[in-house]
């Protein structure tokens, strides 16, 4: 899909792959409607949009609440006049804890965030994309989606739940105006340990992966979007590891769970 001209909705855009995402659209001369709960962060975004700033609409919004989903077409519809793409890329990770060490609390809150919340913006979006003349929906899964990685079991979980959901949809929508894509982005340097809540080293991960730029990230994911990619895989790790995990799981998982040790707290 052209990005030219197209009026996105772009989740997590307070830092991050979601600002890259937004400013990177803009620059391509896209609209956006930028959501995140960081009201100070969204503005920061509008900010480093520098003279494209009326093409950015920063929505303060948690992505959970359902009448909040439902709500934001309309709104973001009466400042635009359309809508033709929903990026849902807003995610935590959970604390880096075995399952048996991590509260049902905590499940609940990393699902919340990284299924339902895109869930209930796509049902939100979808029947507003489906009278559009061409649309996208791009949801951000992760590495963790198709690998299992100790001590983050359970965001793996909501990201294959993610990457499963997206991918029914693509067969449920392929022969239509809408276009779905699942990217994996695998280590991006972003601060979704912070904005997860969570207090990480970045010496504990440095010397184990080499994480993209996020902008270069962002860069991938709009080139997929371009070209109606039915999934985009986003780093070398990503690439390496999706290879490595069809061909010999097992061997995959051991060498995942080898590289995660230091992480994983027991």
């Amino acid at each position: 899909m052209k990005i030219s001209n197209k009026v996105f909705v772009v989740t997590g855009a307070g830092n991050g792959i979601g600002r890259e995402l937004t400013l990177q659209l803009i620059n391509k001369n896209a609209r956006v409607a930028g959501i995140d709960l960081d009201k100070k962060n969204l503005l920061k975004t509008a900010e480093l949009a520098g003279n494209r700033k009326s093409s950015f609409l920063p929505v303060e919004m948690n992505i959970t609440d359902k009448i909040g989903a439902k709500e934001l077409p309309e709104k973001i519809i009466s400042h635009f006049g359309s809508v033709d793409g929903l990026i849902n890329n807003a995610g935590i990770i959970q604390k880096f804890v075995p399952v048996n060490d991590l509260s049902l609390d905590d499940v609940e809150k990393v699902f919340n965030v990284n299924f339902y919340g895109s869930l209930f913006l796509t049902k939100a979006f979808l029947p507003f994309l489906l009278n559009r003349p061409e649309a996208h929906i791009i949801n951000i899964s992760s590495l963790g989606g198709f690998l299992p990685v100790p001590g983050q079991t359970v965001y793996g979980a909501s990201k294959a739940a993610l990457k499963l959901f997206t991918e029914g949809l693509y067969a449920e929508l392929k022969d239509s105006n809408v276009h779905v894509t699942v990217v994996f982005p695998g280590a991006i340097a972003t601060d979704i340990s912070a904005n997860s809540g969570l207090e990480v080293q970045p010496s504990d991960t440095e010397s184990k992966f080499k994480p993209m730029p996020p902008d270069k990230a962002a860069a991938e994911i709009l080139s997929g979007i371009e070209k109606n990619s039915f999934r985009v895989l986003v780093g070398s790790d990503a690439k390496m590891l999706d290879k490595m995990y069809r061909i010999a799981p097992k061997f995959a998982t051991d060498f995942i769970t080898k590289k995660m040790a230091a992480l994983l707290k027991t």
